[in-house]
């Protein structure tokens, strides 16, 4: 449909592209053992995107016939025309490789193979499960299976599909014990199958947390004080997230977010230069890595994905920038231009954004340890407009005295400054501490992109880091 499409747009540009996304998403809510809500959705469009004069025109449409596309061809064209005399870079052809091929996410079990009835049976008992314990007040359980498909062509021979199957899954559970409240979660987002919905893991989660949550009760507050940290995966997925993605997107170094997410104290002249991190840090661009969040063969200008370093050894090397991007500022960058859906154009975005294992058992970084707390889960953050002085609350904090795992410790919390905190980290957990982490709901851009990405992560320890308990 897309070629002919193509075809009969006629003429007035020096490159057209048509990008089409049909996304079906099914969603299902329990909360106390009791359906809260279901529901399904289907969202199908097409953006077309021109070259005219230098500068790339966009429109999007719903209305799939030749009448409707070909109304989004010609206000894109006008578009471009319009703001081309404002243009900050004229852009040609080049700007839009040649790409062909398909992707497929890698799974065992399509999304189509349980009914919303089984998922809710299957939801209902896990959830039922969580509230057995007298001092839990909730308890709830969320499933989301997402169906994406985008088709890409071009006039200068462009065709590529990339199919993702992806499940956001959370469990939570509140407790309450006299004035006492606190609340413990699993969750994730990956690209895989129904292979995931799996009884006796979702179970075992279950009954942890409900373990945990039910320890906060009567746990001590976190001290305040200077100490190591030991961070788990599931914190480290904010970590990497909030210090070291946003700042190197290569648009807001430029300014372009400025007006609704901020700067990046990262400036252009840093790259091949900064000292981001210790020598242990090692971060990667990687849509390569199979069943990870953001994984895909293209992004949504042709750009061929491949793994990149960002940060080798602790040196700053590359940015967050697509094509675009990559030229105006004259930084190397990757196959990150994304857009959202049918009705957003590209910008740079995250991807799988990783950190890389180190040779470090966890025993052996807990024994490195004087006094430290070890912080799981994050339920709380704030960060400057320059993606620099944070400050990340956790639901689960372990005291470590004496290179060994102590009492339970509710409401921990740290702050930091990006680069000293990344300096700081002073050993970094081998694969066995591997977690691969995902977020649907990655927020940037006017008007706003939620988009999918991926955070891999051992355990990571740092040294020096102001910690505090009570909020």
């Amino acid at each position: 449909m897309l070629n002919k499409l193509l075809k009969n747009l006629g003429h007035g540009a020096d490159w057209i592209g048509l990008r089409e996304v049909e996304e079906s998403n099914t969603s299902v809510y329990i909360r106390n053992g009791k359906p809260e809500a279901n529901n399904q959705y289907l969202d199908h469009g097409i953006m077309v995107e021109v070259l005219v004069d230098g500068n790339f025109g966009y429109a999007a449409t719903d209305d799939l016939s030749l009448a409707g596309v070909k109304k989004a061809f010609e206000k894109a064209k006008s578009l471009a025309r319009q703001f081309s005399p404002h243009k900050i870079y004229s852009f040609d052809k080049s700007f839009r490789p040649v790409a062909r091929g398909k992707y497929n996410t890698a799974s065992k079990m399509d999304l189509d193979k349980m009914s919303m009835g089984e998922i809710n049976d299957f939801l209902s008992l896990t959830c039922d499960r969580l509230g057995k314990r007298e001092e839990i007040i909730n308890s709830h359980a969320h499933v989301m299976l997402t169906d994406s498909k985008t088709r890409f062509v071009s006039t200068n021979g462009s065709e590529f599909e990339t199919n993702q199957h992806i499940i956001n899954h959370e469990l939570s559970v509140t407790a309450q014990k006299g004035s006492e409240i606190q609340t413990r979660s699993w969750g994730n987002a990956s690209q895989i199958g129904l292979e995931l919905l799996n009884r006796d893991i979702f179970f075992a989660q279950g009954e942890r947390i409900v373990n945990e949550v039910v320890e906060l009760l009567n746990a001590k507050e976190c001290p305040s004080e200077t100490m190591d940290i030991l961070v788990a995966p599931d914190q480290m997925i904010l970590q990497i997230h909030e210090s070291i993605g946003h700042p190197l997107e290569v648009d807001r170094i430029l300014g372009d977010e400025r007006n609704y997410a901020g700067w990046s104290f990262v400036n252009k002249e840093d790259f091949g230069k900064l000292k981001y991190g210790s020598e242990l840090l090692n971060i990667t661009f990687d849509p390569t890595f199979e069943g990870e969040l953001a994984s895909y063969d293209f992004d949504d200008t042709g750009v061929k994905a491949e793994k990149t370093y960002l940060i080798k050894n602790g040196l700053l090397l590359r940015g967050l920038g697509g094509i675009e991007s990559q030229k105006r500022s004259g930084i190397e960058g990757v196959a990150n231009s994304r857009a959202s859906s049918w009705n957003r154009a590209p910008i740079d975005r995250m991807a799988n954004i990783n950190l890389d294992p180190g040779t470090s058992t966890l025993k052996d970084m807990v024994k490195n340890i004087k006094r430290g707390v070890y912080l799981f889960t994050n339920r709380s953050w704030s960060i400057d407009d320059f993606r620099n002085k944070f400050q990340f609350g956790c639901e689960y904090g372990k005291l470590i005295v004496d290179g060994e795992i102590k009492e339970t410790i509710k409401n921990p919390n740290y702050r930091g400054i990006s680069t000293p905190f990344w300096n700081n980290l002073t050993m970094v957990g081998d694969s066995s501490t591997l977690e691969v982490n995902g977020t649907s709901y990655c927020g940037k851009g006017e008007p706003n992109q939620a988009i999918r990405v991926g955070h891999a992560s051992p355990t990571c320890l740092f040294k020096d880091v102001e910690v505090f308990g009570g909020a």
